[in-house]
């Protein structure tokens, strides 16, 4: 079990977390706030590249500080950007990290063939890097990651660049990954850990906002997120009535899902409540809500999700 014990990270008088107290044992764990929020911060004193100002992180109840190599032996690291050689294949590059890494030539050789095989580049595990996509890359780094197959994988904003079809593979190896394993999974995109996370972490105003299951975070919102017709011309009225939480045109209408905290829609209202349509909150929904008055950069997932 990985346990944060009141950590704090400060940087002179600047504050980047505060108290945060966590336990995690094997499952996928989503980090889940906006940029700047911290959650990089937390990523890099988890793998010691950073060190707590206040509090400690155990491994099995012993000081990870104090576990030194031992510790570091157990964890595998995708940051947000890794270093690679253009010129090497992906044999040549995840080889050369096994050397590192003290495994041994024969059993590197087959570790290397069968990651190449889980991560679906077995095809290209001879060409040379520097023609490979994006999602290509991150793939090699989901190998490099696990190549002394970690108690501990930590993926720091793993998918930001990719595109949709290469989110949903990296969401599924991530996923087939951590049934053995603590894996925490650092993004400000929601869809990459909405279906895939036993427990959402959310990071606010520095400290633990909540960590919980996908459902009960959700169910905050209930009675709260609808969605209904209006015109154009009502928008800007609406917007300051309601806070919209996404908006389509459709068939001459705006088609908008919105937050209603009473909980009430129509109620003193110019807008009729009979026309709106109530909606279970999903962790978008969530999101936009909890960090509505925040001054990040917000990125939600790339599909409008519709209610049930």
């Amino acid at each position: 079990m990985l346990t944060l014990s009141h950590i704090s990270k400060k940087y002179g008088k600047f504050s980047a977390l505060e108290d945060i107290n966590i336990e995690l044992d094997n499952g996928l764990y989503g980090v889940l706030a906006p940029n700047g929020a911290g959650k990089t911060t937390m990523i890099k004193m988890i793998t010691t590249l950073l060190f707590p100002s206040e509090g400690i992180i155990t491994y099995d109840g012993v000081d990870i500080l104090e576990m030194g190599e031992k510790y570091r032996d157990l964890i595998g690291y995708l940051p947000q950007q890794f270093g690679y050689y253009k010129n090497n294949t992906p044999v040549q590059y995840l080889s050369y990290l096994a050397s590192l890494k003290g495994i041994k030539k024969e059993e590197a050789a087959k570790k290397v063939n069968d990651l190449l095989g889980m991560v679906g580049l077995s095809d290209v595990k001879n060409k040379k890097m520097k023609k490979f996509s994006g999602g290509m890359i991150q793939r090699v780094g989901i190998a490099q990651a696990v190549l002394n197959n970690p108690k501990i994988l930590v993926l720091d904003e793993p998918t930001a660049g990719l595109d949709p079809k290469e989110r949903v593979r990296f969401r599924n190896i991530i996923s087939a990954l951590s049934k053995d394993r603590i894996v925490i999974l650092s993004t400000h995109i929601v869809s990459d850990i909405e279906s895939i996370a036993n427990k959402v972490i959310m990071i606010k105003d520095k400290r633990l906002y909540s960590m919980d299951t996908v459902d009960n975070i959700c169910e905050r919102l209930d009675g709260k997120v609808f969605e209904r017709d209006i015109e154009e011309t009502e928008y800007e009225t609406f917007e300051r009535e309601y806070y919209v939480l996404s908006a389509r045109q459709e068939r001459g209408h705006l088609h908008v899902r919105y937050y209603d905290d009473k909980g009430e829609t129509g109620d003193n209202s110019a807008f009729k409540s009979e026309k709106a349509i109530e909606c279970l909150p999903n962790l978008e929904d969530v999101f936009l809500v909890v960090y509505q008055s925040d001054e990040y950069t917000v990125s939600t997932s790339d599909d409008i999700k519709h209610c049930i």
